[in-house]
């Protein structure tokens, strides 16, 4: 959900002040909806590509997305973009996901770690650890 007249950070805000977007939303399906991260490349990758056709039919004509060439590198740009503009409350996109986890995994950094090489390296130690060492089939990484 994007407001289109909202193209600046000094237009008029277009949300009431103190408002958070939702962070889980649970469907009567057993399948929830969360905020996407760059850490979902690789789902997001698989979905846009089983969806490219549609999709491209839908935003590509007015955005030229997704592009049939669409590096895991750009995805991974793109949706920490769309992350970063769910904070400034710019627009807002959302992942759908299963509830068939078969652990919940999340990760913290103590407030002087918050945006360190440190809490980066952990970042990107976590999920491959668990993946390598763990004998888990679907981890839902829930990192805040």
């Amino acid at each position: 959900m994007t407001d289109p007249s909202n193209t600046s950070p000094s237009a008029a805000p277009w949300l009431p002040a103190g408002w958070q977007h939702p962070t889980h939303v649970s469907l009567p399906t057993g399948h929830h909806l969360r905020p996407i991260r760059a850490s979902d490349t690789q789902l997001d990758m698989d979905a846009v590509r089983g969806s490219r056709e549609r999709l491209w039919s839908i935003y590509g004509e007015a955005w030229g997305w997704p592009p049939a060439t669409m590096t895991a590198e750009q995805d991974r740009a793109d949706l920490q973009r769309h992350a970063d503009e769910m904070q400034t409350h710019e627009s807002f996109n959302f992942a759908l996901f299963d509830e068939t986890a078969d652990a919940d995994v999340s990760w913290w950094v103590r407030d002087e770690y918050v945006g360190t090489e440190l809490e980066a390296a952990l970042d990107e130690f976590v999920p491959a650890w668990i993946e390598r060492d763990w004998p888990l089939t679907s981890p839902c990484f829930d990192q805040f």
